[in-house]
């Protein structure tokens, strides 16, 4: 749950821990941002069918399940079967819990139409120029065996992805 107070700006943010959902109010200086500044700490903005919409700070290695249950769960007007809850988050991800009837986002291609290595399928993968069924497939088993891409230098760690394809790749690829 996102509230501003003020021009001085404070944030509640519920905090997903290891013995479970706590909320704690953060204060913000003026001018200053949301960015992350510690190692592993990651902002997710959770919002449709959950108890408590709004940002959440997570940490890296946390899945949907774990943004959903920072939001205090689905409402009972989620579609619970619409989503991956295995599938890691982000810094910077916006998570969207459809309702029953509606359709739940694509998130395969940013808004400036760059395509997402944590989200993409084969077909939106095979679009990028240097990659083939055989390379979208090896981007994906990268993907799950490693939890997802964490930067688009890790690219350069998929089989086949030298210098020469990361070039020309990062700039039309998104996380």
């Amino acid at each position: 749950m996102l509230v501003l107070v003020g021009l001085g700006s404070a944030v509640l943010v519920s905090v997903l821990g290891t013995q479970g959902t706590t909320s704690e109010v953060v204060p913000l200086a003026p001018g200053s941002t949301l960015a992350p500044t510690l190692s592993g700490v990651i902002l997710v903005h959770v919002l449709g069918a959950v108890e408590r919409p709004g940002l959440y700070e997570l940490t890296t290695g946390d899945r949907t399940m774990d943004a959903i249950a920072a939001a205090g769960g689905f409402t009972d007007a989620a579609d619970r079967d619409q989503l991956n809850l295995a599938h890691p988050v982000a810094d910077g991800d916006q998570l969207r819990v459809p309702a029953i009837g509606e359709a739940a986002e694509a998130s395969v291609e940013a808004d400036d139409g760059r395509v997402n290595l944590n989200s993409a399928d084969a077909a939106a993968l095979d679009t990028l120029p240097r990659v083939g069924p055989a390379m979208a497939d090896r981007i994906i088993q990268w993907r799950e065996d490693n939890g997802g891409f964490t930067a688009v230098e890790d690219l350069l760690s998929v089989s086949g992805i030298g210098q020469k394809t990361f070039d020309s790749l990062k700039d039309l690829v998104t996380l």
